[in-house]
């Protein structure tokens, strides 16, 4: 059992403000945040402190920042972030023609895709695209009541785009988040049945085009693993790289965890995963994706 991410934060909210309930939508890093060195200090020492007290075997800082020796860490995974512009004509004249992602984008519309944005009205598509996505690459889905309730806490800064074929199928989606001038890319997924006639290009290019003409300076594509597949396909969009930290406190261990897909531990799960139908990932999912970090 560990304590990641963002949980510390949200136990902590509860201990300054008492028994509340809220949402919070799981996000690429974190870390703390304080005025000074010394709050940040208290933030991290009452983190280890709930991390004894729930008896878990380590505590993860996804962090930007490198935080010190005294935290074990590893540095296997990278943030990818698009500078934007106002004007969205900006940025799609960076893309090269034959290196970018401009004749992927231009196949995606040709093969009739077309991109819908919303709210919750869009939620239903979007978890099916989603649940789908993640069947396919072997990893347990949440619940959709928790999505729900992630859009329910932050109407005004929560938004679905839905990509969509000729016969109104939901060919691929992405839910965001909105934070001062950023677009935090939270969770995205395309159909395999789609993949070749590019709907997942056409979905990244309208989530960034709809950024620009918002008004936002980046869009976070999220983060991925160093020199994996994700990494070189953001750089296709001019993504700027930026080093992240998963730093531990470790209790009941020496190691630090090796929490990833291309442990051969997790390889057989993955397989197996790829084999169940959609609803049955859908029912058992959230009791497993709740346990991962």
């Amino acid at each position: 059992m560990s304590i990641t991410g963002i949980l510390p934060i949200v136990r902590l909210r509860s201990l300054l403000f008492g028994d509340i309930a809220c949402s919070l939508p799981f996000v690429n890093y974190g870390g703390p945040a304080g005025d000074s060195d010394e709050i940040e200090d208290e933030l991290l020492a009452a983190a280890a402190r709930i991390a004894d007290e729930w008896g878990v075997e380590y505590l993860e800082i996804r962090s930007r920042r490198y935080l010190g020796e005294r935290f074990p860490s590893s540095d296997h995974k990278v943030c990818m972030t698009v500078r934007l512009d106002r004007d969205p004509d900006v940025v799609w004249n960076r893309y090269k023609a034959k290196t970018g992602p401009r004749q992927e984008i231009r196949r995606g519309y040709d093969n009739g895709f077309h991109a819908r944005f919303g709210g919750i009205d869009l939620l239903d598509a979007f978890y099916d695209v989603l649940s789908e996505a993640w069947r396919d690459l072997g990893t347990p889905i949440y619940h959709k009541d928790y999505l729900l309730a992630v859009m329910s806490a932050f109407p005004n800064h929560t938004r679905i785009c839905v990509v969509e074929s000729t016969d109104g199928e939901a060919a691929a989606a992405a839910l965001c988040g909105d934070h001062r001038d950023v677009v935090e890319g939270l969770w995205l997924g395309v159909r395999h049945a789609h993949r070749r006639q590019m709907a997942g290009y056409l979905l990244y290019w309208e989530l960034i085009k709809d950024a620009c003409e918002r008004g936002f300076s980046t869009f976070h594509l999220g983060r991925s693993s160093k020199d994996g597949g994700g990494q070189a396909f953001k750089h296709k969009w001019h993504a700027d790289q930026q080093q992240l930290y998963w730093q531990y406190a470790l209790r009941t261990r020496t190691d630090i965890p090796s929490l990833n897909v291309t442990n051969p531990r997790y390889q057989r799960a993955i397989k197996v995963w790829r084999r169940l139908p959609v609803r049955v990932t859908q029912l058992i999912g959230p009791a497993i994706a709740r346990s991962i970090p």
